[in-house]
């Protein structure tokens, strides 16, 4: 357990879960479309934060790593289950989220899982390519590649030029 570590980037545990929690949630919601296993997903990030105890260089760092470990999870999370049930089913029987059209959520909700990533962590989150494509661990033309087909997408679902 912990390792005997009391704090992650000088954060203790609570003021770690405090700060980064709207961060978690936002990109296990973004993945998931669903609450209660939205909920799942950010309290195995966090479980994985206190039983791991990785050192830090800085809180962007511990930022970063809870980013990418909450999209594993959700990940894991996805593979799990779709031998379950498929995912419209589990969709339906979740509890609905209820954005408001102009609500950039809304559009993300709206547009392919993988894309998804890339616009959450740009426009929400305030990352710069650089820092996704180390967060996402991908090639940094990648995502750029990515971010240019999710605003081509983005602009489709808002009407604008491009939109059938």
């Amino acid at each position: 357990m912990n390792g005997g570590r009391n704090t992650f980037a000088g954060l203790t545990f609570e003021q770690a879960v405090r700060q980064y929690a709207d961060t978690v949630t936002g990109v296990c919601v973004m993945r998931l479309q669903n609450r209660a296993d939205a909920e799942d997903c950010f309290q195995n990030t966090f479980t994985k934060l206190w039983l791991k105890s990785p050192e830090f260089e800085s809180e962007e760092h511990l930022k970063a790593w809870l980013i990418r470990v909450a999209i594993h999870e959700c990940a894991s999370y996805m593979r799990k289950n779709r031998r379950v049930t498929p995912a419209e089913i589990h969709r339906e029987e979740s509890e609905p989220f209820d954005f408001d059209r102009s609500d950039m959520s809304w559009a993300l909700f709206q547009t392919p899982p993988k894309y998804r990533d890339v616009l959450y962590l740009y426009y929400c989150e305030q990352y710069k390519v650089r820092e996704i494509a180390i967060i996402l661990q991908k090639k940094e033309n990648t995502v750029k590649s990515l971010l240019k087909r999710g605003r081509e997408v983005l602009k489709s679902i808002y009407g604008g030029e491009g939109s059938e």
